[in-house]
């Protein structure tokens, strides 16, 4: 659905609508006040932005950020997905952040340390010329959408908690191809880039088990 002339809000119905036909319930509407079932976000808008009658225009990169709760546990995916032809160098941030997250994961492996994740994914994403958000994590997930522990998209190697087999982990890489600052809107949801460049987002729900790691939410494009 994310193509020109659709509106963010044609998207969130599409996927509520979806998440319901399966026997679950959007993890998002209402959490904390949050008024729809998506995040969509567009272009410098990074993460929490909300559906509503924005026409999405040849050009756009768009993020999709999707909870779903059934069977007493909750998934938490995202990925930034072109909208028609877009600019080489937005279809590179669309390409690096998506990338940290696989770059992350090689490190989501039982006795592992929590910041070898974190350490891959900045240095990835930094290596190519791309600054990670700081003020927004991953997080732990199961029974409620947001359990310990925090996942930073940034850290050094060796720190943290260790990894242990059976836990459940939300990693997602937010990634601004200008400068790391950002700003919320008055909305009090939609974090937007401070310099106006655009942004991506990319997440999985993963587990850790004792060899590769599994990732529970399909993998998205």
């Amino acid at each position: 659905m994310v193509r020109p002339g659709v509106t963010t809000q044609e998207i969130d119905s599409a996927v509520e609508h979806f998440i319901r036909k399966q026997g679950a319930v959007p993890s998002f509407l209402h959490y904390n006040g949050y008024p729809a079932s998506v995040c969509i976000s567009v272009n410098d808008e990074v993460i929490h932005g909300i559906p509503g009658k924005r026409v999405l225009r040849e050009g756009d990169i768009v993020s999709v950020d999707v909870g779903a709760y059934m069977g007493g546990f909750h998934g938490d995916c995202a990925a930034t997905f072109p909208c028609g032809q877009i600019a080489p160098e937005a279809q590179r941030l669309i390409d690096v952040t998506r990338q940290s997250f696989f770059e992350g994961i090689r490190f989501a492996k039982e006795g592992c340390r929590l910041q070898d994740i974190s350490a891959a994914i900045q240095s990835y994403v930094e290596e190519h010329g791309c600054s990670i958000v700081r003020e927004y994590v991953g997080h732990g997930i199961g029974a409620k959408m947001h359990e310990a522990p925090e996942i930073p998209n940034y850290g050094r190697a060796g720190r943290g908690p260790r990894l242990l087999r059976g836990m459940t982990l939300a990693i997602e890489p937010m990634v601004n191809a200008g400068a790391a600052a950002i700003r919320v809107l008055p909305d009090g949801w939609t974090v937007k880039t401070l310099d106006g460049k655009w942004a991506g987002h990319y997440e999985n729900t993963i587990l850790i088990t004792d060899g590769e790691p599994e990732i529970l939410t399909a993998p998205a494009i």
